[in-house]
């Protein structure tokens, strides 16, 4: 039974996108390593407070959409959809709520310990990301802004706070490395909204799907794509970040594969399913290799 449970909540909070925040909090670390500045508590500290809030937001959106009715209404998959354990009884809409508010409230807490030991241009990140993963379903994600602020909190400002709680100041070369994983996973958002589409208009949701329909979102996702790839082969040939971070751009071939799988489906109707697959690779695999790459200097 408790074995159930536990399954069960590992579902509701949707453990397997938590590997996006492990892989984010750990290029920040790998820079700051590889500048001379690493405390393994910290790191690990920082991981608990970052994964946590992501449960966060994994839990806030989940109570949303099952109160608007969202999640009645979506095709799901397993990259959108949300978990179904709501609609199916499994955990009830208050104890996802308390579980919501507990693990902001404690990533919160750590936050504000790192931020007596950094200062407050690291106070400043916490604050915008705890305002985002309250506010994001019910407001952000129906101003057009979802895209935009998941990309910023769940990606850019988590590699820049990660690197900030090791070093105590932020750099250039921090600053240019988190800006491809920010944009990784704003277009992970944006081709998981693809399936969800009619579900998200009837629940009052308006994100860029929405705005421009899905051949332009395809267009948008692919355009973003190679300036992703772009800023890392830049920021290589400068020196701004180590060259060896061009390993990065291993993921290029199923980024094009992920692109011609979503402009399938928005021209000709095929299932976006493999997509989306491939999508998840290239985030999470790009984000990997950044890793690797500054790490192998």
């Amino acid at each position: 039974m408790q074995r159930d449970k536990i399954k069960i909540w590992l579902a509701q909070v949707r453990a397997n996108f938590l590997l996006l925040p492990v892989l984010l909090v750990s290029l920040g670390g790998a820079l700051a390593y590889k500048q001379g500045h690493f405390n393994w508590g910290y790191f690990y500290l920082t991981l608990i407070g970052i994964v946590s809030a992501h449960v966060s937001v994994n839990l806030f959106n989940e109570y949303s959409d099952y109160k608007t009715g969202i999640d009645m209404l979506t095709e799901r998959t397993p990259f959108s959809g949300g978990s179904g354990m709501m609609q199916a009884g499994l955990t009830s809409p208050k104890s996802v709520l308390i579980a919501a508010w507990l693990t902001l409230f404690l990533s919160f807490i750590i936050g504000l310990y790192f931020t007596l030991k950094v200062g407050l241009m690291l106070l400043a990140i916490i604050v915008v990301g705890g305002l985002a993963t309250v506010f994001y379903t019910d407001y952000l994600a129906k101003w057009i802004l979802g895209e935009l602020f998941a990309g910023l909190c769940l990606g850019t400002l988590v590699v820049l706070g990660s690197y900030m709680v090791q070093t105590g100041q932020i750099e250039w070369s921090a600053v240019v490395l988190s800006i491809p994983p920010g944009i990784l996973t704003a277009l992970l958002l944006l081709l998981n909204e693809f399936p969800d589409l009619e579900a998200d208009r009837k629940g009052g949701r308006k994100h860029l799907v929405i705005k421009y329909g899905k051949r332009k979102s395809i267009l948008i996702y692919g355009v973003s794509l190679a300036i992703c790839y772009l800023i890392i082969v830049v920021s290589c040939a400068y020196n701004w970040i180590p060259r060896t971070a061009l390993i990065a751009c291993l993921t290029i071939p199923f980024a094009f594969l992920a692109f011609r799988g979503g402009w399938y489906h928005s021209t000709r109707g095929s299932t976006i399913l493999p997509a989306l697959e491939l999508n998840v690779l290239v985030v999470l695999g790009t984000d990997f290799l950044l890793v690797l790459g500054i790490l192998m200097k």
